[in-house]
């Protein structure tokens, strides 16, 4: 899930025109908020997973995912003997062949992925 975050920026020509920094101004004279967009920060990923039995295969498929760099928490959601479900909050976007490669460490089959 993306959310597009937007950021305040402030320049000053001449004084801050608050009055609270000494430089005795109540103008806002020489005052520019600008607002632009920053790069969104998290993204979420959703995996489908064959293989996983138990919990301990969680544990593994957990494991591995969170050693990925830029992956920030990882959910499991166990269907034995089916097609588990792994949803990865990320910094930024990450290569299927990465997550395949983590999974497939942990011992498992990657079916599928969404952001």
């Amino acid at each position: 899930m993306n959310h597009p975050i937007e950021k305040s920026t402030m320049s000053n020509e001449s004084s801050c025109g608050c009055g609270g920094c000494g430089c005795g101004s109540n103008s806002n004279d020489g005052l520019t908020i600008t607002t632009r967009p920053v790069e969104e920060i998290m993204n979420q990923i959703t995996l489908k997973i064959d293989g996983l039995t138990c919990g301990h295969c969680v544990s593994s498929v957990t494991e591995e995912l969170s050693e990925v760099p830029g992956v920030f928490t990882v959910e499991v959601v166990l269907a034995a003997g089916g097609t588990s479900t792994a949803t990865l909050t990320t910094s930024a976007p990450i290569e299927n062949s990465v997550l395949e490669a983590a999974i497939s460490e942990a011992g498992y089959t990657l079916i599928s992925t969404s952001a």
